[in-house]
Parts: structure tokens; sequence; C-alpha cells
């Protein structure tokens, strides 16, 4: 679907964020970008969004660029916007037909009907995420990105959201690129791994992770899950090192 190929990124500042990174996305994957903070991550997630562009190197897409849906770290809800106003947005932005019918069958994709008429400050966290990927979802993205999107949430509300965007991504044949801090959160959402070398960032590892779908709590506590989980840290303590 689409490729950076050597890519550098340095900042007004002088800040070396990126250099020599290669990466690939294909249709249909879901690629977690792994690494520690202040390595790239999020920097390449915007490259692939167009929101910023590189130094040196290409962004290639295979024909033209895929349809995008962006979730960031934060849900950065309207708020005084309704849970449907503010799904509806992006919809109204680009003047589509049929906003209001669209912006719904988002919010009942990530199980928020009903909600349509909360406000933000209504919402938990976990709502308030959800409203985020809703957001995303509702221009049917070819390509989703997420940026951290459940890093500030609690535990048992990340599994069940990890959960949630599985189940979106294969009823949807979505294809996500997903970054994390996570090695355990990686390991059960992906197809692949990328992981990533400390600042200035570059791909240490490309580690495919071949469990069948659908995941579920028992792959979660299997040997095949710990396994894993081991070769993936393995991987990240020497891209760190």
């Amino acid at each position: 679907m689409v490729r950076l190929e050597r890519i550098g990124k340095t900042f007004a500042n002088g800040t070396v964020a990126l250099d020599g990174l290669d990466m690939a996305l294909r249709p249909g994957e879901f690629v977690s970008l792994l690494g520690p903070s202040g390595c790239g991550k999020s920097t390449a997630l915007r490259l692939l969004a167009g929101l910023s562009e590189p130094s040196t190197g290409t962004v290639r897409w295979s024909g033209a660029p895929a349809r995008l849906g962006f979730v960031f770290q934060e849900p950065t809800l309207m708020p005084w916007r309704t849970v449907l106003g503010n799904v509806r947005l992006p919809l109204q932005l680009i003047r589509a037909p049929g906003a209001d019918p669209a912006a719904r069958a988002a919010i009942a994709r990530v199980g928020l009907a009903g909600f349509e008429r909360s406000y933000p400050r209504q919402l938990s966290g976990g709502m308030k995420m959800r409203v985020s990927i809703a957001r995303a979802l509702a221009t049917a993205p070819d390509l989703l990105l997420l940026d951290e999107p459940f890093a500030a949430l609690d535990e048992i509300t990340r599994l069940r959201l990890n959960d949630d965007l599985l189940a979106l991504w294969a009823a949807a044949r979505l294809t996500i690129a997903f970054v994390t801090h996570s090695v355990f959160e990686s390991v059960y959402l992906s197809t692949r791994i990328l992981v990533m070398t400390g600042r200035p960032g570059r791909i240490a590892a490309d580690i495919p992770i071949d469990a069948p779908h659908p995941r579920d709590e028992a792959f979660r506590t299997s040997p095949a899950y710990n396994a894993h989980c081991r070769q993936v840290s393995a991987a990240l303590k020497a891209a760190m090192a």
C-alpha cells in the first residue's frame, strides 16, 4: 500500500528524529510500531498521514494515496459538540452527502449507539476514545493510523478496547498502523511488529506475529503469546542498546 524509503526527518530545532527509516505497509495488515520514547514512532505516523514532510527520502504510494483516518493520543473532542456532532465533523468539512447516517453508523460500530446526544464531559475516558475512533472511521478510510490511543486508559478498559479494535479491523478489512510502547499490546494486536531504535529512529527488527485471528483471552495466556512477547522484548532490548 505505502512504503517509506530511506526517510530522514530533522526538525527546525536541529533534532534528528528519523534517519534511514525503511518500512512498508501491505493491504489488510495490522502493523505496530514499537520503540522507546522519542524514537520517532509518532513522526513516522505523521509522515504517512501527510501531516509532515520528510527531510530526506520518499513516501511512495502504490497507486493513489489511501483514504486515511487518524486517531491521536488524546481524543481531541470538541466539548461543545455532541458525540454525533464530533463524529459528523470530518464529513461536514468535506461536504460529504449523508453525513448523519454515516456518523451514526460509525458510532454504532464502536458500541456507542444511544449516546449520540451526549457531550464529552458526560463520557468516560474509554468512551471518549471510542468517539475519536468513530470519527476516524466515519469517512470509510482504507488506512487507519493510531498514535498510542489507549496509553492513558486503565488496564481493564485498554484490554477491552484492544478486542474492539481487532473486531473493527476484521469487519472493515482495514489496514492499521498502530504506535505503542507496550510489548504485550503489540503482540496481542499485530500481524507484524516493527521495532525501532532510539533516536534517530530506524527499523531494527521486523517480526511477524503468526498467531491466528480472532484473538481472545485464551491467546493472552497461551505459550505462543508468551514466546512472541519474549522474542519482541529481546528485539526491543537489542534495538535500545
